[in-house]
């Protein structure tokens, strides 16, 4: 007697489909799992062993053989209980084939037969053929967010085979309109660009920074309001659309990280990691189960690297080709997965440990302790960085004014319109445009090719700065309303927004 259940697993944040095959025979009573699983799944013989008999089934004393297909790929997780259990009820003939034709099945175990949740809902669902999905009650209103599936809950396997046979009704998640749930006013409240007093060329870098998805650095002392912008920059970015929303919550769900939203994310997400983070739960990875890292959970969202002087340099250096491509290739002994990684990058750091530097006079660090300090920051990294801006303490007068700054309602509508111009260039946002593009999408005046020469021949700009520098331009004359070529104010002030680059270039050679 054989059944064959459609299942599936996650590698990464993409789900594979995966055939639970399971064989009863005469023989030496055993049961057996191959098909490469790991421990999770080899485990799952006494989990279904136990849920089968509490809930009242019988377990076969037989020779049981369960192939997960196709065997070449590594089995992980313990979502595979639920198919590997249905599938001893099938072969032995306990719940008719024709029964589970067309459903697919997911699903932990526990041993008094309920239905626990499991990471990647979205991600499974979506990769089966089968139409029809089973899940445990707890991941239905996830799973629903799939406008293509059927989706049924089950609070136990009991409530299951009952539901097969129509004796018992499926739980079936509320009926929610996501087009409507997506881009509207309830996704997550972020703070005010109006808080923020004075800081005129910090509100312009983050203004820049979310119309054209150029990556920001910010040095300056504590106090002088890094944070605080850094904080502020996702509430002036557009909101997502349902396909973005869908990518997100799909990333999420394979983390098993506890979404801030409660049907799909209508704002872009932000990651604000801590300096002692390692290298796996920021680039993601892992042993067997290759967990997304906080570059994925910020994905088409902002993330946030504060104190970055602190944070070890193999953890930043990791961040440069996650930075250029969009996506992260983890590669394991048994398993490789590529997660999507496209975010825009925000770093707050102090000129030197004691954060004084910027101030003359002020700074207590000796030569050595400042360069180790800035060997952190290798210059490839910086390099990524289009803009790079020194902040000051604000005034005492700034502080106490009462007269609030422009909203960030105020600085999106501008964003979206910049945004909007990028769309009709073909790409989502100005760092989008290929270096190739460059020259018909943003052509230079004479004035600012003279400029751009100058700064090349001083050794100031490298080939990719260069081609940053055009691209911040371009942000820069779509926020004023101004068609290309672009003029030489705008190649002045994007330059002038990469300041704080050459302030550590100066540091590093001395």
């Amino acid at each position: 007697m054989i059944a064959s259940i459609p299942s599936a697993i996650l590698l990464g944040v993409d789900g594979s489909p995966v055939s639970v095959e399971v064989h009863i025979s005469s023989g030496i009573p055993g049961f057996n799992i191959v098909g490469l699983p790991d421990a999770a799944v080899r485990e799952s013989r006494d989990r279904v062993r136990a849920a089968l008999l509490t809930s009242g089934f019988k377990w076969c004393s037989s020779r049981v053989t369960v192939n997960l297909a196709p065997s070449a790929v590594r089995k992980a997780g313990a979502a595979l209980d639920l198919p590997i259990a249905v599938g001893m009820l099938v072969a032995s003939s306990q719940v008719e084939h024709a029964m589970v034709a067309g459903y697919a099945f997911f699903g932990e175990l526990g041993l008094d037969g309920s239905l626990r949740k499991f990471p990647g809902v979205i991600s499974l669902v979506s990769s089966c053929d089968a139409t029809k999905a089973v899940v445990p009650t707890s991941c239905t209103r996830e799973a629903s967010v799939i406008p293509t599936k059927e989706v049924y809950g089950a609070t136990s396997l009991k409530h299951l085979v009952g539901a097969l046979k129509g004796e018992e009704d499926w739980m079936v998640a509320e009926s929610v309109d996501i087009l409507e749930s997506v881009g509207s006013e309830s996704g997550r409240y972020y703070p005010d660009l109006a808080d923020v007093r004075g800081q005129a060329v910090g509100r312009r870098a983050v203004e820049i920074a979310a119309a054209g998805g150029h990556h920001l650095l910010m040095v300056g002392p504590p106090g002088s309001g890094k944070t605080m912008l850094a904080s502020r920059l996702p509430g002036v970015l557009p909101p997502l659309s349902y396909e973005e929303s869908l990518e997100v919550a799909r990333i999420y769900s394979a983390s098993a990280s506890p979404p801030e939203w409660d049907v799909l994310p209508s704002r872009p997400t932000f990651r604000a990691p801590h300096h002692t983070a390692t290298s796996v739960s920021i680039v993601g990875g892992g042993s067997s189960w290759l967990r997304p890292g906080e570059i994925s959970l910020a994905h088409l969202g902002v993330l946030f690297l504060d104190e970055l002087g602190e944070f070890p340099r193999v953890v930043l250096d990791s961040l440069r080709e996650p930075l250029e491509d969009g996506l992260v290739r983890i590669s394991r002994a048994m398993v490789s997965a590529v997660l999507p990684a496209r975010f825009l990058l925000v770093a707050a750091t102090n000129p030197c440990p004691c954060g004084e530097g910027m101030t003359p006079g002020s700074c207590r660090c000796s030569k050595s302790a400042r360069e180790r300090y800035m060997a952190r920051l290798s210059g490839p990294l910086l390099d990524r960085f289009d803009l790079s801006i020194s902040l000051a303490k604000p005034q005492v007068d700034e502080l106490l004014s009462m007269s609030p700054g422009e909203p960030s309602r105020v600085v999106a509508l501008r964003v979206s319109m910049a945004r909007e111009i990028a769309r009709d260039r073909g790409v989502i946002c100005n760092s989008r445009i290929p270096s190739w593009a460059l020259e018909q999408l943003a052509p230079l005046a004479p004035e600012a090719m003279a400029l751009m020469e100058r700064r090349l021949r001083s050794g100031v700009l490298s080939a990719r700065g260069m081609d940053n520098v055009r691209r911040v331009a371009l942000t820069i004359a779509d926020l004023a309303g101004e068609d290309p070529p672009i003029k030489v104010e705008h190649i002045a002030e994007a330059l002038q927004l990469r300041a704080a680059r050459a302030m550590f270039n100066a540091e590093q050679l001395r």
